[in-house]
């Protein structure tokens, strides 16, 4: 393993998927701390006219509004880590703060990685949070145990459709030239795993594939410690 000083390590923040919280980062938070990485993971807010006129771009100010008090205080760079929305969000911030490295965890992809959107249409509001159940929920969190399933069932979120429908459809990005870890889950339903791939290729970067992981299954399954090992791992020796 490849240690840097304390010192020099840049602060990370870690931007949550759609219809979650920082809460889904709390594992790797954990990994983080104990490299001597300080790691945040706000929550992602509403706009002021309510979640349904909520944009991509309410999203991204907050992402980029979040970066300079941890850069003020850490004295150093940034480290963006970004899960599906939260992916995009940190490559779409990416180049205008900066950023020391990039980790993203099955993330949407920005326009121009893949030849049509993937999905389908989105209504203006995700009652994810209103009509979540246990049993959806232990079926997307697989290879997560039953206290994770029920810590996640708790906690998630409605959405903006509206949010999402751009991402859908396409947002332009400035691809970072900073180091790029992209990590793919092979059972993932929402971001196929060629589509992760193909966006380490185009930012030049680093790949990852977890065998029998689902979408959230980096963040929240039995083997989220052990993946966020690796990323640090990983991120230690760009940092050198």
């Amino acid at each position: 393993m490849v240690r840097t000083s304390k010192k020099t390590l840049p602060a990370v923040l870690c931007i949550h998927g759609a219809g979650a919280g920082g809460w889904e980062w709390n594992q790797w938070r954990r990994v983080m701390s104990a490299h001597g990485l300080v790691a945040s993971a706000p929550d992602l807010q509403p706009a002021a006219n309510g979640l349904a006129q909520t944009r991509f771009e309410d999203y991204r100010a907050q992402v980029v509004a979040w970066v300079q008090p941890l850069v003020r205080r850490q004295q150093t760079g940034v480290v963006l880590a970004g899960a599906s929305l939260g992916g995009l969000l940190a490559l779409a911030v990416a180049a205008d703060v900066e950023a020391a490295a990039v980790i993203l965890v099955n993330p949407m992809p920005p326009a121009g990685v893949v030849a049509n959107p993937l999905g389908k249409p989105h209504p203006a509001i995700l009652h994810w949070g209103q009509q979540r159940s246990i049993s959806s929920t232990r079926r997307a969190m697989h290879d997560a145990d039953d206290a994770a399933c029920l810590y996640a069932f708790r906690r998630w979120r409605d959405e903006s459709g509206l949010v999402l429908e751009q991402a859908r459809l396409g947002i332009p990005v400035a691809f970072p030239r900073c180091p790029v870890l992209v990590i793919a889950s092979q059972n993932d339903d929402d971001v196929p795993v060629v589509v992760s791939r193909g966006l380490a290729t185009r930012c030049s970067g680093d790949f990852e594939l977890l065998p029998d992981c689902s979408h959230v299954g980096p963040l929240l399954g039995t083997d989220a410690p052990s993946v966020a090992e690796r990323a640090v791992d990983w991120l230690m020796a760009r940092l050198a």
